[in-house]
């Protein structure tokens, strides 16, 4: 593919919803970092190197420390904003030291980092037993050599149901804390607080629900909204959420019919200082108590946002959502979102805006979408929206970071009506992804920088079945291709058969799968495919299933609460 190096300094955009105001912030002086530098996560790296721009792309490689054969990844892009190449290594394995190189224009940088350990050193365990109706804040932290772990006495289990008495069952007002294995009921507003500024918390092998207001539409007169499972107010970070189960909150937003929807979320980042993992975790509810958005948060249109920076989002089934199921929107500075099963929902993963970048979107399965109760038309697979904001009297540009959007399917009937929304985009770039959809499938070419949309299966259909039969049956939530597939063959077509002269007009005829071994190679995200290419779509055939929510996780064990 061509090189995407060019990032002009602003563009015009459309101004939408939730406008916040931030310099795009410098990561050498927000994290101190080397040049070049890795920001690691459990199964990522993001790449940064400060330096002029040089002819052609920047090109990446790694392995693991101390040998083996060196692998490339995907391209770094180029920010002349901050005059910085960034970009993500992905799926790469937890608690391992990598060396990378990277190079661009004849200069070359080596660099080594390791990526984060799913081992947390515990010094103070609290143990809590039987139940409360109190609300229980942590204000002892821990290090990051000796984590404070609370979590039920052993054997037992831990109930926390404040019958909607107490705005909150936990209250997280310390570093490196660690919830674990807990059942929290009925908060009146947020089942898990965490204050603002407070960074390393870790929430696991939890069930969340019946939180919140009873929600509903802003022009009803209800004003509250985003009540959430998990909240961490402006400032809090490097949160690790993991294999719960959230369901059922206690009120429900409202669908399109009566306005932006407005009601409980399962996980609200405010303006994060970036550094999150979400995974592995079960969101469901019913729809008339759905959720605004499943994983979402605010500032929208800025160059923070939820989950901001360095952060993952992988794993999860998310359902039951009036707006997005994902809402990754801010600066979306190195986010990486994969492998997540998202449905019953309107938007399935919604990026407005990506102020900074880059933003990678690969390996979702995208569901029913739909617009309200009694509206099934549906709604779109990818938000975008960009804005423009006065910085120091100089109007800046909150739609130039670049996403990626790789190896997505779609699957039809009941779902999405369009590919994107029919906002401004810029930077977009889409390789091998199902996206059959009734209506749009990319957006008006609005002019510089372009967008570059290749090599996806995307278009109408008559009937959802043609789509549906690209994917073999299966009792699991698992789509691989199915080796052909029926297609209408245009025309008159002449047969002759047992002797005898006939024509069927637009005939049912069996043909290969398009989606089987067509796909075009990505660095860091195909290697490995089996057959003659990469196969287009979230699956590869003869690859292990994906496989989503609290039970997909590796060594997943029952929580106290469900033993």
């Amino acid at each position: 593919m061509e090189p995407h190096t060019r990032l002009p300094a602003a563009i015009l955009g459309c101004c939408l919803l939730w406008i916040a105001v931030g310099a795009p912030p410098s990561l050498q002086a927000q994290s101190g970092q080397a040049n070049p530098s890795a920001i690691p996560t459990f199964e990522s790296l993001g790449l940064y190197w400060t330096r002029a721009q040089a002819p052609g792309e920047c090109r990446v490689r790694y392995r693991a420390a101390g040998g083996g054969d060196w692998r490339d990844g995907y391209p770094l892009v180029y920010d002349a904003r901050e005059k910085q190449y960034r970009g993500s290594l992905v799926e790469l394995n937890a608690d391992t030291a990598y060396e990378v190189e990277l190079e661009a224009g004849g200069a070359k940088a080596t660099l080594r980092a390791r990526t984060w350990s799913e081992r947390f050193p515990v010094g103070k365990t609290t143990e809590l037993r039987g139940a409360t109706d109190r609300t229980l804040s942590i204000s002892e932290g821990g290090t990051a050599q000796a984590w404070h772990v609370v979590t039920p006495a052993a054997g037992g289990k831990f109930t926390s149901d404040v019958f909607n008495l107490s705005d909150h069952n936990i209250v997280v007002e310390a570093d490196y804390v660690i919830l674990r294995g807990l059942e929290l009921k009925n908060a009146a507003v947020h089942g898990v607080l965490i204050k603002a500024g407070v960074r390393h918390v870790v929430i696991e092998d939890c069930r969340i629900t019946g939180w919140g207001r009873l929600g509903g539409a802003r022009v009803w007169g209800v004003l509250s909204g985003s009540d959430s499972a998990v909240y961490a107010e402006k400032g809090a970070g490097h949160l690790i959420v993991q294999r719960n189960l959230i369901e059922h909150p206690r009120g429900g937003a409202n669908d399109w019919e009566s306005g932006h929807p407005s009601g409980p979320q399962a996980i609200t980042l405010i303006d994060s200082s970036g550094e999150n993992v979400i995974r592995y975790n079960t969101i469901r509810s019913s729809d008339d108590h759905g959720y605004n958005d499943g994983i979402g948060g605010g500032s929208n249109y800025s160059f923070e946002g939820s989950p901001n920076r360095d952060s993952d989002i992988y794993g999860n089934i998310v359902s039951h959502c009036w707006d997005d199921a994902i809402e990754s929107e801010g600066a979306n500075r190195n986010v990486r979102i994969w492998s997540n099963y998202l449905h019953h929902t309107f938007v399935h993963v919604a990026t407005a805006a990506t102020a900074m970048g880059p933003l990678y979107v690969f390996r979702n399965v995208f569901g029913l979408s739909r617009v309200s109760h009694q509206d099934t038309s549906g709604g779109m697979m990818i938000k975008t929206g960009m804005n423009t904001v006065t910085l120091n009297g100089e109007r800046v540009s909150t739609g130039l970071g670049y996403r990626f959007i790789f190896h997505n399917t779609a699957l039809q009937p009941h779902g999405a009506l369009d590919v994107f929304s029919s906002h401004e985009l810029h930077n977009a770039v889409s390789r091998n992804n199902i996206l059959h959809a009734r209506g749009r499938s990319y957006p008006a070419d609005r002019g510089e920088p372009k967008n570059d949309f290749a090599n996806d299966l995307t278009g109408g259909y008559l009937g959802g079945g043609f789509v549906r039969s690209m994917f073999l049956t299966s009792e699991r939530q698992e789509w691989f291709l199915a080796p052909f597939v029926p297609r209408i063959q245009w025309g008159r077509v002449e047969y002759n058969k047992n002797g005898k002269a006939f024509s069927i007009t637009d005939p049912v005829v069996e043909a290969k799968n398009p989606a089987l071994d067509t796909g075009v190679r990505l660095p860091g995200f195909n290697d490995g495919f089996t057959g003659a290419g990469p196969d287009i779509g979230a699956y590869e055939t003869g690859k292990a299933a994906l496989r989503f929510g609290r039970e997909a996780a590796p060594g997943f064990q029952r929580a106290p609460w469900e033993r």
